[in-house]
């Protein structure tokens, strides 16, 4: 198969452009779309659907597109083994993250990335719905997850510590929990999927209980939008620290049973499909992200502006 005909399938998928990304491999119009034609001859589907008007991918492409993708990062690694090619950070980088941590921590640090790495072209879908990485073609995904999908690679980037919050307008309406088990008399803020929990403390004593059986509780779908309604007094909720660090350090939320530890195997992992190989673009990024934000002391400083 060409690899040069999948780089440039490759590239007018990311543009819709059939046109610039022949200029961007140095090719004529009528180069790149005779060249398109037989790739899509050789692999028997038509890839891109093309107008007068605008190019876009088909059925068969999107299905296609992950695999040219992985042809092609495994031609540039074997090149690289053999001291060839370019082991220079470039091309496009699609990568997702929740959309809530993206625009306290890796939002402001996109400006120092891209100055590094001019290179590289930047392609984020940040949401808290999580997609699937092969099926969407993304090369990293940053995840709140106890990694279990065999599919899947990643590197840790730090530890998703949970802590039980209130406002102080909460606690002096409604009172300060001592123990786990006064919380089943409180208003909990909680996932709308929110399972039981155990709480351990420092002796190692356990403690369970479930935010879906408290006095009266509010169901979220969002994180953002759970903090929000806890800084406004509705009730207890649990968070991540390096989404309340901030509120904690001015005194707008109160750590509640600060004894006691929620239980939680989940980490802040940066995750890539396990066919992949580990291209130039994929590794810088990932170590420039578990450099800058890879550490608790990230989230008690809070996001750094840009410069």
């Amino acid at each position: 198969m060409d690899t040069e005909a999948l780089r440039l399938f490759v590239l007018a998928a990311d543009k819709l452009n059939i046109s610039a990304a022949g200029r961007e491999l140095g090719l004529a119009p009528a180069v790149s779309s005779a060249r398109l034609a037989k790739l899509e001859q050789t692999v028997g589907a038509d890839l891109l659907h093309r107008s007068t008007r605008k190019v876009s991918l088909s059925l068969e492409g999107a299905e296609f597109l992950p695999y040219a993708r992985e042809i092609l990062a495994q031609q540039d690694a074997a090149m690289a083994a053999l001291g060839k090619g370019s082991a220079e950070a470039k091309g496009t980088l699609r990568f997702t993250a929740p959309s809530t941590f993206a625009q306290l921590y890796i939002a402001p640090l996109l400006p120092e990335f891209l100055d590094l790495h001019p290179g590289v072209t930047l392609d984020l879908r940040l949401s808290d719905s999580q997609f699937n990485l092969i099926e969407g073609s993304y090369d990293l995904a940053l995840r709140n997850m106890v990694l279990e999908d065999s599919s899947l690679k990643g590197r840790k980037l730090a530890d998703d510590t949970r802590i039980l919050c209130a406002s102080r307008g909460y606690l002096d309406r409604f009172g300060t929990p001592k123990h786990p088990s006064d919380l089943s008399q409180h208003r909990l803020v909680a996932f709308r999927d929110a399972t039981p929990r155990t709480l351990v403390n420092r002796d190692g004593q356990s403690e369970s209980f479930d935010p879906l059986h408290a006095k009266s509780h509010l169901l979220i779908d969002d994180g953002h939008s759970q903090k929000i309604a806890t800084l406004y007094g509705v009730g207890i909720s649990i968070n991540s620290i390096w989404s309340v660090s901030q509120e904690l350090s001015s005194g707008r939320l109160i750590h509640i049973l600060p004894d006691w530890q929620v239980l939680d195997r989940a980490a802040l992992w940066l995750v890539y499909p396990k066919t992949n190989v580990l291209s130039a673009k994929v590794r810088v990024f990932m170590d420039f992200l578990r450099e800058g934000i890879g550490n608790e002391q990230s989230w008690k400083r809070g996001p750094t502006p840009a410069k």
